[in-house]
Parts: structure tokens; sequence; C-alpha cells
């Protein structure tokens, strides 16, 4: 009896111990598909938000032009412009805290309805914006090409460097000063820009109204065809 209660007690557990062998090749098999299929979906990620970030910046360059470089006097220059000031004009934009004048789209499909920079941030996610200013942040600063007038470009590098060379160094060109480029941007863009620091549409830092307060239409002007002769 004790004999054959030991040799049942051996079967079970040899039984036992097959049936675990068995297993263990199916759980293998099970883990190697679980890990194949989780690392495929977190390898495809970066791909599928450089897709989105593409796509937000051909939307982009729709009005502020190819690779964000602005040929129309109006729209600024985005390329080259430093992450944190686009950042922050974004978050600027989504609290409706700026002018946002309707645009038409000059590039690609220009059957796309009119749209506003309010409109373009309200659709973007914190990750959206920080992704899309990173990328134009790391392009070159290109200068627009545009006529201006010589003399009022001498006037305006003289006030220039007297009140806004602290912030915009090396003529409003330096992106680590970590403030917007003014040198080689659109002129008409920088005219309708200081209007609204003029007039209070547009918020400034207290140190810059303090500056522009004490400028006249005529200094502003130089201004403007000073940042137009950066080329």
């Amino acid at each position: 009896m004790a004999q054959d209660f030991t040799a049942g007690k051996l079967g079970i557990a040899t039984m036992f111990h097959h049936s675990q062998l068995s297993k263990a090749p199916k759980e293998a098999v099970m883990r190697r598909q679980f890990l194949y299929i989780f690392s495929t979906l977190i390898l495809s990620i970066p791909a599928f938000a450089m897709a989105d970030t593409a796509a937000i910046m051909e939307g982009c360059n729709g009005c502020h032009g190819p690779d964000g470089v602005s040929q129309a006097t109006d729209i600024p220059s985005i390329a080259g412009i430093p992450e944190f000031v686009l950042v922050d004009a974004m978050y600027v934009y989504q609290d409706e805290a700026r002018p946002c004048a309707e645009t038409e789209y000059l590039y690609g499909d220009t059957s796309r309805p009119a749209t506003t920079m309010c409109a373009v941030a309200a659709e973007l996610s914190e990750d959206d914006i920080d992704a899309v200013a990173a990328e134009y942040g790391a392009m070159d600063w290109t200068k627009a090409k545009q006529d201006f007038d010589a003399d009022l470009a001498a006037a305006g590098k003289a006030i220039h460097d007297a009140s806004c060379d602290r912030c915009h160094s090396e003529a409003g060109t330096n992106a680590d000063d970590e403030a917007s480029m003014l040198g080689g941007q659109q002129m008409g863009y920088l005219r309708t820009t200081f209007a609204q620091y003029m007039d209070g549409s547009r918020e400034q830092p207290s140190n810059m109204k303090e500056k522009l307060d004490a400028l006249s239409a005529d200094d502003v002007e130089a201004l403007v065809n000073y940042y137009g002769s950066i080329q």
C-alpha cells in the first residue's frame, strides 16, 4: 500500500512536472509576443508625433511661408525665433490676449478658409506647442530682403543702440537673448506690432513699455526701417 501510494505521488508529481514544462514554452512565446507588440507601439509613438508635428507645421507654413520664412510684409517669419518666445506667444494666443486678425492662406492649399492665430493656437495641445516651437526654434534665422529708407535706418540704429540693444542685442538678431527677432523681420509686421504696443492692444513687458512710451511715431518708423535694413 505504502509503495503504491508513494508511486502514485511520484506519478502525479511527474505529470505535474511535465505539465509545467509543456506550459513554459507557451508562456515564453506569449511573453515574447507581448513584448514585441508593446515595443512596437512604444517605438511607433515618436513616428506618430513627428507626423503630427509635420502636419501642424505645414499648416503654419501656409501663412508664414515655406519652412516658416515669410515672403509677405504683414506676416512674420517664425523660423529661427527662440523656442521660449514661440511657446509663450502660442499660450498668449490661446488666451486671446493679442489681436487676432483673420489671415488668408498664401501657400499650399490656398482654398482653405481664412483663419486667425487665436483659432490655430486653440487647436494645439501643450505637447504640440512644445514640439512645433522646438522645430522652428532650431532653424536658422533668415533676414527678409526688403526696401528701406537709409536715412531713417540710420536714425533708427541710434534709437536701438540707446534704448533696445540691452534686450535685443546684435541688431535684434541674437537668439540667446530669448527675445523675438527684430533685425530682418518683415517691416509691415513690425509696424503693426509697434502700433498694437502703442495703443495697448498688445501686452508688453513693463520695462519695454517705458521705452516705447518715450518714442514718437517718427522714432518708431525709424526703428522699423533700421530693422528692415538688417539683411
